[in-house]
């Protein structure tokens, strides 16, 4: 099948992405602009380079996998459902690539069948059911049993040279609870699939530089340990052991193994606060003396990029996500991309194995919603393949940047600023909390949210508060048991920050947060009555009581061993710590609320059940009349529809606009 709408045009400097970043200003975008769903979502080339394939998503229709043969421009569709969107995909060979089922029309509370796993060749033929969607096994017509409806594919690429892939078979832990990650290896022609033999209560795998399981992580009573399948001996044996949740005993956590068989970890090295990219020998046991990479300002996360023979770059986090290129002819072809694309950040990724001169390139910044061209090392030439949020004009959205600012204590809090085009001082301010808490916020580049918020004239505050991670060891852990106490505090100091220095109006700020972020938000109006003059939270925990114990009512996926061996060292013990678990607690102090309030929950949220937010609305309206209350029955921990993201956003607006906005 030819589709002329996939046909890739070329991209020169003066037109496209690049003209729609420098046009003159436009009508704002509305607010659906903001909230749809993504038109595109993202690519992946073969392992040749020869291929792309894509998801095609259609005004009115499902997403449909598609590849185009980059020799010619040709596209066909390899895939679809009549009744279901493609979901995940990957490229198993360069003739056949595996996915599962997906569905965009429904929210969690309503999905009624699990991802299925398929296999296709390129060209559409030999399609294969590996894995069932509902809870039966059903012979196929060469009399062998679908994998279960709990089969996954693992995200890693592996081999990519055979018709061969791996994947998980979780066991059920707990409702919404995935345990024990069974390894399988799969035939993606026949359907046939042999367990691979490993320790038990499997966390994680990783595959070596062979693409065969050479790691697992596994998890026994709160300590995680790292398992090394020695070459030598054929024999799983420990290599680290530690506590997941507080990082107790860690040494390094593995990322993905070198040519030789070493493997690269982000580590800790003498004295260091923040960990750095090191190689480590498993034959040893030790680290190589010196850093690979080490990002100023940030504990590394990311991964490597390497071909057959040796290590190319280094995919990292810093203030964003880049690149860092140690081989001479990639930094190369980077310049020669960032020569073309000089408004965006410009992540390139190569095929396992290439044979053609096409690289991938996904292009972002602060106001250009990620967009992904092709770009040709022969002819220098860009082609356009999608673009993530197509009705945004990037010259109509602000500048954000990354700040830093001293907490009450001194300690360095950073931040992402967000600012209304065109607009820098005296704004309504809205302080935008992450939840988790303990996981890294935004990093730099286009948020839908803040974005948005700023296209209506406000100024955004994203604090990374002290217990984010990817800040170090120190930061990490100056946030352990302190929710409401000085976490709320960073969170303060932030807006006072921005008042400070002209940024906010001292009369219109808000708090607001998912999550934590919700927590935060309720806390903050508690804590700060003076500085926050309404909040907004959604999905937001009330009480950290309500965490360990639930209402037999609802189900709950916060895993058991989290509460036993996670919560009381970073959150707070319920018997030691019961007096600071009462004080902070926003559904104990509901009364104290007296700003206007919005809230918003999930009826079929399982990480922060609707009693959460029941509970606290039956709490804080009885003594305030500016409450407002909104359910979306279907949706989990978070909003999944682009009708309820558009709904609940619309709401925010106009709560923003009577209560902080320009009047």
């Amino acid at each position: 099948m030819r589709l002329s709408h996939l046909k890739l045009a070329t991209l020169a400097l003066g037109c496209a992405m690049l003209a729609r970043v420098a046009s003159a200003a436009a009508p704002l975008p509305p607010l659906a602009s903001f909230f749809e769903n993504p038109a595109f979502t993202g690519a992946r080339l073969s392992p040749s380079g020869q291929f792309l394939a894509a998801k095609v998503a259609i005004a009115g229709q499902r997403d449909r996998l598609a590849v185009v043969d980059l020799s010619n421009n040709e596209a066909q569709i390899a895939a679809s459902f009549s009744d279901a969107d493609i979901g995940q995909f990957m490229w198993v060979n360069d003739e056949r690539l595996a996915f599962t089922a997906s569905d965009r029309n429904v929210g969690p509370g309503d999905r009624r069948f699990a991802p299925g796993l398929y296999a296709v060749n390129r060209d559409g033929q030999r399609y294969r059911q590996l894995a069932a969607r509902g809870n039966a096994f059903i012979s196929d017509s060469m009399a062998h049993r679908m994998l279960p409806w709990n089969t996954y594919l693992l995200d890693q690429d592996g081999a990519q040279d055979s018709e061969f892939i791996y994947v998980l078979n979780p066991s059920i832990a707990g409702p919404g609870q995935l345990g024990d990650y069974h390894l399988q290896r799969l035939n993606t022609i026949t359907g046939r699939a042999k367990s691979i033999d490993a320790p038990a209560d499997n966390t994680h795998w990783l595959l070596d530089q062979h693409g065969e399981p050479r790691l697992t992580v596994t998890m026994e009573k709160g300590t995680s340990t790292i398992q090394y399948l020695d070459p030598a001996t054929n024999q799983w044996r420990a290599l680290s052991a530690f506590n997941p949740y507080t990082g107790k005993g860690q040494r390094f956590s593995p990322l993905g193994f070198a040519p030789d068989g070493k493997l690269y970890v982000s580590a800790w090295g003498p004295g260091q606060d923040k960990s750095a990219l090191y190689l480590f020998d498993p034959a040893t046991g030790k680290l190589g003396e010196q850093a690979v990479l080490r990002v100023q300002g940030y504990d590394f996360q990311g991964h490597v990029i390497q071909d057959q023979h040796k290590l190319l770059g280094v995919r990292y986090d810093g203030d964003a996500r880049d690149t860092r290129w140690l081989d001479p002819e990639m930094q190369a072809l980077q310049d020669a991309v960032d020569a073309k694309l000089s408004a965006t950040i410009n992540v390139l990724s190569l095929p396992a194995r290439p044979a053609t001169p096409w690289v991938l390139v996904e292009a972002y910044s602060d106001r250009q919603p990620h967009t992904y061209l092709l770009y040709n090392r022969d002819s220098k030439a860009l082609q356009l393949v999608g673009e993530t949020f197509a009705h945004i004009t990037p010259a109509d959205l602000g500048p954000q940047t990354v700040v830093h600012y001293p907490a009450r204590d001194g300690l360095d809090i950073p931040a992402l600023l967000t600012l209304p085009k065109d607009q820098h001082s005296k704004l309504p301010l809205v302080v935008l909390v992450h939840g988790g808490p303990y996981v890294r916020g935004n990093h730099w580049g286009f948020n839908p949210e803040s974005q948005f918020l700023a296209s209506r004239g406000y100024a955004v505050l994203e604090p990374e508060y002290r217990g984010s991670t990817g800040y170090g060891s120190r930061h990490f852990r100056a946030g352990w048991k302190q929710w409401g106490l000085k976490m709320q505090d960073d969170i303060a100091d932030g807006a006072r920050w921005a008042i400070d220095h002209g940024y906010a109006d001292a009369g219109r700020i808000c708090i607001a947060g998912a999550s934590y972020g919700g927590y935060a938000t309720l806390m903050g109006l508690v804590n700060n009555p003076e500085l926050f003059k309404c909040g907004v939270d959604w999905v937001g925990v009330t009480d950290i009581n309500l965490m360990y114990d639930g209402n037999w009512r609802f189900q709950s996926d916060l895993p058991d061993s989290f509460k036993q061996f996670g919560m009381p060292q970073l959150v707070g013990d319920q018997v030691k710590d019961a007096a600071q678990l009462e004080a902070t607690s926003p559904l104990k102090q509901a009364a104290r609320i007296k700003q206007p309030l919005l809230l918003a929950y999930g009826g079929a949220d399982m990480r922060v059940p609707l009693y959460h937010g029941t509970k606290f609305y039956d709490a804080v309206k009885a003594g305030n009349s500016q409450v407002e209350w909104v359910e979306y029955p279907e949706e989990g921990h978070g909003w999944t529809l682009p009708k309820n993201r558009i709904d609940f956003w619309g709401r925010v607006e106009k709560f923003l606009d009577r209560n902080i906005g320009q009047h």
